[in-house]
């Protein structure tokens, strides 16, 4: 069996390859570079316990995957806990959290109102349907690969895919199927 590639090596290999896919969950470049962070710390400290069942660049999707939504999960209830805290302030102050921005390098200007709105929508989605979508459209993974990376089968990729793009056309366009 083939020796485990070095952290550096590792690294190297996959770090445009995480940032991407954690800019597509969060759309904002410095949230993404945290993300990515996260991940390489991830990877150091368990890559001695990588069980070689599957690809090193599947288990680091799954790693990926995983710290963005929980990321995604922290900054909100971040925003919960800043709005709760703004309530019970004396001051009357404003609530004292961002508003996440949409700051995804390389679009243009005339795209970015667009991108922002489909991006609102694909946020919206289920989990496992934004995972499958993402990996899929936006990362052209394979749905075997897909299948892989979120450890279930090919059929329920599909299906995750299908429902996704169908809930996405419906919140793009909601008028569409009320027209009889």
């Amino acid at each position: 069996m083939d020796e485990k590639p070095g952290f550096e090596q590792l690294y190297h290999d996959h770090k445009k390859m995480v940032f991407n896919l954690a800019l597509q969950y969060v759309q904002n470049s410095e949230d993404a570079e945290e993300i990515t962070q996260d991940v390489f710390i991830s990877v150091h400290q368990s890559l001695d316990s990588f069980n070689e069942q599957s690809k090193i660049s599947t288990w680091i999707y799954r790693i990926s995957i995983n710290k963005s939504l929980d990321f995604i999960k922290a900054k909100k209830r971040k925003k919960r806990f800043a709005f709760l805290t703004s309530l019970f302030k004396n001051e009357g102050a404003s609530i004292k959290y961002d508003k996440a921005g949409f700051d995804h390098p390389g679009v243009l200007i005339e795209q970015k109102e667009g991108l922002e709105k489909i991006f609102f929508f694909i946020n919206q989605l289920p989990e496992n349907q934004k995972t499958a979508l993402i990996l899929n459209k936006i990362e052209h993974q394979s749905l075997a690969e897909i299948a892989e990376i979120m450890n279930i089968g090919e059929k329920a990729v599909e299906s995750l895919v299908q429902r996704a793009k169908k809930n996405l056309l419906t919140k793009l366009n909601p008028n569409e199927g009320n027209e009889k």
